[in-house]
């Protein structure tokens, strides 16, 4: 592990202060980051996140990845500001923005798959969903933890997790639909995604 007090700063949000270092995540660049906050013991918070640049970023009212994201953040603060965030770079479920555009375009000129990518993906040759967790999960098997509350919806991660020895606790993030559009877009990843079917009926 690099030395990670070299990156120890505080970040100041919604008024409150948290102390945060940085690391990047794996041995390659360009894979993703881990946001480590406070002294994260066992059993703390975690969050791992793939990016979504109209989420996070431009405040899309299409999908629920940024509201997933500051409701995470605000669990964490609200527990001291302990626990961690896995960022990684993972746009348009791994398969990077411009073909994201580019699935999002052709549902728009085709009706095929409105409210969101997973049959566009499929037909312009590409799988549904190319994400992995395994760097995340031997992220924080890094970090000394043995066990960590994982905020997520997708039963991936928590298998990605436990696979790296950790004992996971699944925190379901629920956030309320920014659009007619975003419903149906969870709705969506809930029919097409069959990990889904896993989860408990509060999330699905």
């Amino acid at each position: 592990m690099k030395e990670l007090q070299a990156t120890a700063h505080s970040l100041f949000r919604k008024g409150r202060e948290m102390r945060v270092r940085v690391e990047e995540v794996g041995d390659e660049a360009g894979v993703g980051h881990m946001l480590i906050f406070g002294e994260p013991v066992d059993g703390c918070l975690v969050r791992i996140h793939s990016s979504c640049l109209y989420g996070d970023a431009l405040n899309s009212d299409y999908c629920d990845c940024g509201p997933e994201l500051r409701l995470a953040l605000d669990m964490i603060q609200g527990e001291g500001g302990q626990g961690v965030l896995i960022y990684l770079e993972q746009e348009g479920r791994g398969e990077g923005l411009e073909f994201k555009a580019m699935g999002l375009r052709l549902g728009e000129q085709t009706g095929v798959d409105t409210f969101d990518t997973f049959d566009a993906y499929r037909i312009l040759g590409h799988p549904e969903d190319s994400r992995t967790y395994d760097h995340a999960a031997a992220a924080l098997a890094d970090l000394g933890l043995r066990s960590v509350r994982l905020m997520t919806n997708n039963p991936d991660e928590v298998k990605a997790v436990e696979k790296a020895g950790l004992v996971v606790k699944a925190i379901p993030l629920e956030t309320e639909p920014r659009s007619e559009r975003a419903a149906r877009y969870m709705a969506s990843k809930v029919k097409r995604r069959s990990t889904y079917s896993q989860l408990p009926p509060s999330n699905r």
